[in-house]
């Protein structure tokens, strides 16, 4: 394997992400944005009138890491080690989500779910990274 580019993530000639460590950063520094970017429109429906403080869904903190597990998702080859592997690590980083949503469950909305977020995007790209890599091997 070569390396695309030198650039961050580092990635493989296909297009994958190398390592996950540059999976985990990405992720997260995606979620954070994604967490101001909602603070940010709820302080601004807020302040207009639209609804109370800390009423926007957290979960959408979500966006740009999901994004970025569909990219990698996409660089590998079709088969069953990726199919596999992303709906395994889509199931348990929802069930972990979850269970973070509901043990913060008196937490403002905007609060829990982006906590809840967190912890789906962690868990996603351990297990999937992990995971399609550790199938890959053993099917093919």
């Amino acid at each position: 394997m070569t390396e695309q580019q030198s650039g961050f993530p580092r990635r493989d000639a296909e297009g994958r992400i190398r390592f996950l460590g540059d999976l985990l950063g990405i992720s997260l520094a995606g979620w954070v944005i994604g967490v101001l970017a909602l603070v940010l429109f709820d302080w601004a429906f807020s302040s207009f009138g639209a609804g109370g403080s800390g009423r926007a869904n957290g979960w959408l903190s979500v966006i740009l890491p999901v994004w970025l597990f569909w990219e990698d998702f996409r660089a590998w080859e079709f088969g069953a080690a990726r199919v596999m592997a992303g709906l395994v690590a889509a199931a348990v980083g929802v069930v972990v989500g979850l269970l973070v949503a509901g043990l913060a469950a008196g937490l403002p909305g905007l609060l829990s779910g982006a906590l809840a977020a967190a912890a789906f995007t962690v868990v996603y790209a351990v297990v999937w990274f992990s995971g399609v890599r550790w199938l890959a091997r053993r099917t093919g």
